[in-house]
């Protein structure tokens, strides 16, 4: 029976343990290190070696590249995977530029109209990258301005608030101390309130008042235009001789009659007129029976 813990080790013949050699880490080969992943397709793609269609989220044992290009001091890393049908080679890489990944050879993207096709082929050069990142400054700068213009205008609002909050309390205090005045002075507070409320009706009547002055102002000022353009007619009237005889002449006319006036009733067919009735004569009256002739002996 083999024991449970080895504690002897076989040792061949032939073994030399000076050619058991570690090689120091800087002396050791570098190069891309290849990863085994487990990945799913970022995006739908197709083989160009069969033609076979990848979805996106299929899995596939990958092996993961770490490459040299960096982007903004981010790496970008390269995936390698094969076709479910043909066994082909398929890589892609990821693009951090455009939070997205970018295929490379194996196999085709398929078609995605919210993308941009161009910006996967066009490689941005430095000054495009300055220009870029000027432009988004510009940008960033602009709505902190913005924001601080608003901050700004939402601060005026508080102290305009604050200040009307300030001032009501101020009358009141005020307004507290005039009734507490009037105790200590031996004026009650059913005084107190009436002598605010007679205030309050002073600065009613007030403001009646000059809105009663404006409007008398504004008919005035009515009334004066009226007067001014019935003085220019009388001139124009004045100056003309024409317009002077028509109202001489309106002036005899005689007043209009209200009464009304029968009108003659049209022939309606020529020839034919209806002719008048005649005239019945009246019938004569009944002799009348006196008071002197009733009961009498006669009858």
């Amino acid at each position: 029976m083999s024991e449970r813990k080895v504690l002897s080790k076989y040792y061949p013949p032939e073994f030399d343990p000076s050619k058991l050699t570690r090689t120091p880490r800087h002396l050791r080969p570098t190069g891309p290190k290849l990863i085994k992943v487990r990945l799913m397709a970022p995006f739908s793609m197709k083989c160009t070696s069969c033609g076979e269609y990848i979805y996106k989220g299929r899995k596939f044992n990958a092996q993961k590249e770490t490459t040299d290009q960096k982007y903004l001091n981010i790496s970008i890393f390269r995936f390698y995977i094969k076709c479910t049908r043909c066994s082909g080679e398929i890589t892609f890489k990821t693009d951090p530029k455009n939070m997205d990944y970018t295929c490379e050879r194996g196999a085709k993207r398929n078609f995605e109209i919210w993308r941009d096709g161009k910006g996967d082929e066009i490689d941005e050069t430095d000054e495009e990258r300055l220009d870029r990142l000027q432009r988004e400054e510009a940008e960033a700068e602009e709505v902190e301005e913005r924001n601080a213009m608003a901050e700004l205008e939402q601060k005026m609002e508080d102290s305009k608030r604050e200040m009307k909050i300030a001032d009501a309390l101020d009358e009141i205090r005020t307004r507290n101390a005039r009734i507490e005045r009037g105790e200590k002075g031996g004026l009650g507070v059913e005084e107190a309130l009436a002598g605010v409320r007679d205030q309050v009706e002073e600065e009613r009547l007030r403001a009646e008042r000059e809105d009663e002055e404006m409007a008398r102002m504004a008919f005035e000022e009515g009334n004066r235009e009226k007067v001014l353009l019935e003085e220019l007619d009388k001139e124009k009237l004045k100056g003309g001789n024409g317009m002077a005889g028509g109202e001489a002449d309106r002036a005899a006319m005689p007043p209009p009659s209200f009464d009304r006036v029968k009108k003659a009733r049209k022939v309606m067919v020529p020839g034919l007129v209806k002719k008048a009735e005649p005239s019945k004569p009246a019938p004569a009256p009944a002799p009348s029976l006196g008071l002197i002739d009733y009961g009498s002996d006669s009858d």
